[in-house]
């Protein structure tokens, strides 16, 4: 059988998740890393859209939403029932994909959305990250004591939404937050996920994921 391929952007949210996915499944894919400025011809083909991650199965089915990707993973191979709570999981993961996700846009490009200040744009995204707070109050990961599809399905977002200004997150009254954050960050398959690779464009793939 032919080896999944997985086109793929290092600092994208939606990718990282996707191989955050994969790697923990132990799929083994040929990664061909991109910017989205120079985007190949052939992962147009397979998807017009243009957006990472796409990935083209050993069957030959594409495959170009993110959370499409994880589950199609877990449906392979999910050792730690990451698909338990799988209700719960998505409605959580179409908040933060619908909801959340365009603010922390209009947050980290203020500049770009001048109907309101920096400020303003970061007040508008506090419901969705207390929301998450308070979750955390309540058991170690966001829906129980153990790690589930929407842990990782989020956590890249709020990574990114972190470095906007990290000082600023770092002084934010969200411990519970900021821990399951660190925790997440510090693990060995978010590591394992975030190895720096030339681009495809430029005549490199790679076996993907590394070995541990």
């Amino acid at each position: 059988m032919t080896k999944p391929i997985l086109y793929s952007f290092r600092r994208c949210p939606y990718a990282i998740r996707a191989r955050m996915a994969l790697s923990y499944a132990g799929i083994q894919c040929e990664l061909r890393e991109l910017i989205l400025k120079d985007k190949p011809q052939n992962m147009l083909q397979h998807s017009p859209k243009g957006t990472v991650p796409v990935l083209v199965t050993g069957e030959g089915m594409v495959i170009d939403e993110s959370l499409q990707v994880m589950q199609w993973a877990l449906g392979q191979n999910d050792p730690n029932n990451w698909l338990r709570n799988s209700n719960a999981s998505e409605i959580l993961i179409q908040q933060n994909d619908h909801n959340f996700k365009p603010l922390l846009d209009r947050y980290k490009y203020a500049d770009r959305h001048p109907e309101l200040s920096e400020r303003q744009h970061r007040e508008l995204t506090l419901p969705f990250i207390e929301s998450l707070n308070e979750a955390l109050k309540q058991h170690q990961f966001v829906l129980s004591d153990r790690i589930c599809l929407a842990d990782i399905a989020l956590f890249p977002f709020v990574r990114q939404y972190a470095y906007v200004d990290i000082n600023w997150f770092d002084q934010l009254p969200y411990e519970k937050l900021q821990n399951w954050l660190a925790y997440l960050l510090d693990s060995p398959l978010f590591t394992q996920v975030m190895e720096k690779y030339k681009l495809y464009n430029q005549g490199f793939s790679y076996a993907f994921p590394l070995p541990k």
